[in-house]
């Protein structure tokens, strides 16, 4: 199997080749794999005025033909997912088992919001409360709330894009993506299967872009909400300049897994192997403190390391291998260096620490320093330290003890802890005898403090773009 030579843009739902400006390295490798077509200032608004002429069309919509769509898309991300597959793992260096679970989540997310694209529903409203408003009768329902725009991040190239896509096509929204530019392959191959459907011209525009040329995705006016998936710097920059719109944020996080003292050790090793270094750590919720009782301290940290030093690393299109390449060299280095920050900390390496290029060995420590990066802010890597505790209060306060908040993971058998923990801990989402790392993409997902505004998770997004609208009937008394 092999990529094309090139791919293009897409502009008011048309494939459109104005140059092949953009290089998409296989991250592996280094060398690049193909070329894309890359937007300028003036392709850019001339998406955005198709979104906001599409906006009428798009509303008038029929639930039915909403629905027709995504499961055009459902039936044709299907037959291509060994393509989307692979490209995925060119692009992204994730590894080929990794890859083919996100197709999978991909047409999940299709799936589900062709299911929801029939259930936006509204409500009946009794409104005489009190005499005055005797013989008023009112009623709400949702109505898209118009031209929206999408930043999508590296990390998850298919599926946080299918998470802003096919909400929006669901409730009647057009749109504006700009795709990750070291991975736009993706969102390029969702933008050639919308095209095959009936959508209004205009409806979606597809355009990869450099940063500084990309600013109005964010600042146009005529674009009603933004949602941006990516790291905390940005995206509050974004929110910053973003006007009057509606935003919606899913940043990061430095996600804590609490391994209770009635845990069952071995699956929670298994799962927090997982949790710390699938697609190689580059996970927003992937696993980064790792939590456990002094009772079982020892024991998971042998058998936990044992797991690690196992890992297969190495060719992503290997089926063997767990840890591939993170996304360049830079990245890698980046982190490297806040190991040995630790190191010379104090803190005591258990396994791994070597990088070669873009590689970097599955990593464990112990005795991380509070104030350190590794600590504090997000690795976005492989790498996952210890910390020991004694009382469940203490795990508590560990894991809150940080400016992000997306979600948690805790292993125990004891349901007061599980309601303590889903009352007290500051988090989006807490997930029990499981990692943090654990989505299903129909439920609510989003965090608190730095880690963003809004809640992803198909009928959660197709809320936030939507606007309720009111009606209140006055009945003339007979």
């Amino acid at each position: 199997m092999a990529l094309k030579p090139t791919y293009p843009l897409y502009v008011a739902n048309a494939a459109r080749q104005p140059n092949a400006d953009l290089a998409v390295t296989d991250k592996f490798t280094g060398e690049v794999a193909t070329r894309v077509a890359l937007a300028d200032q003036a392709v850019i608004e001339e998406g955005i005025a198709a979104a906001v002429e599409a906006a009428g069309p798009m509303a008038r919509l029929a639930a039915y033909e909403r629905q027709a769509v995504l499961q055009h898309c459902v039936a044709r991300f299907t037959e291509r997912a060994e393509e989307l597959a692979f490209a995925l793992c060119v692009e992204a260096g994730k590894p080929i088992r990794d890859s083919r679970g996100e197709v999978g989540r991909l047409i999940d997310t299709f799936r589900i919001a062709a299911e929801e694209s029939v259930r936006l529903t509204g409500e009946v409203q009794p409104l005489d409360i009190s005499p005055r408003a005797r013989g008023y009768q009112g009623m709400w329902k949702r109505v898209p709330i118009g031209p929206c725009s999408f930043i999508s991040p590296f990390n998850f190239p298919l599926n946080l894009a299918a998470h802003k896509v096919a909400p929006a096509i669901a409730v009647g929204c057009p749109f504006v993506m700009k795709p990750a530019s070291r991975t736009p392959l993706g969102a390029l191959i969702i933008g050639e299967v919308l095209a095959e459907t009936d959508l209004p011209k205009g409806a979606f525009s597809i355009l990869p872009a450099h940063r500084d040329g990309a600013d109005l995705f964010t600042t146009d006016d005529r674009l009603k909400l933004l949602s941006f998936t990516g790291s905390p710097a940005v995206g509050w920059d974004l929110k910053a300049r973003a006007g009057k719109k509606k935003v919606v944020l899913e940043l990061g996080g430095n996600a804590a897994v609490v391994i209770d003292a009635d845990a069952d050790l071995d699956d929670a090793v298994d799962r927090t192997i997982f949790g710390a270094f699938y697609q190689s750590g580059q996970s927003c919720i992937g696993v980064q403190r790792i939590i456990v009782h002094e009772k079982v301290y020892d024991a998971f940290r042998d058998r936990l390391v044992a797991k690690a030093k196992a890992l297969v690393a190495g060719n992503p299109h290997d089926e063997a291998t767990f840890i591939g390449p993170m996304i360049d060299e830079k990245e890698a280095a980046r982190l490297e260096g806040w190991i040995a920050e630790a190191l010379d900390r104090g803190a005591t390496l258990l396994c791994g620490g070597t990088r070669d290029g873009a590689m970097l060995e599955a990593t464990l420590l112990e005795g991380v320093a509070a104030d350190t990066r590794l600590n504090r802010e997000e690795a976005f890597g492989p790498v996952a330290f210890l910390i020991p505790f004694a009382e469940w209060d203490e795990a508590v306060r560990i894991v809150n003890d940080s400016r992000f908040g997306l979600q948690a993971g805790i292993f125990t058998r004891d349901i007061f802890k599980v309601l303590d923990a889903w009352d007290r801990i500051d988090v989006g989402g807490v997930i029990v005898n499981d990692v943090p790392s654990y989505r299903v993409d129909n439920m609510p997902y989003g965090g608190v403090k730095d880690s963003g505004l809004g809640r992803e998770g198909v009928r959660f997004a197709m809320e936030d773009m939507t606007e309720i609208r009111n009606l209140v009937i006055r009945r003339r008394s007979p």
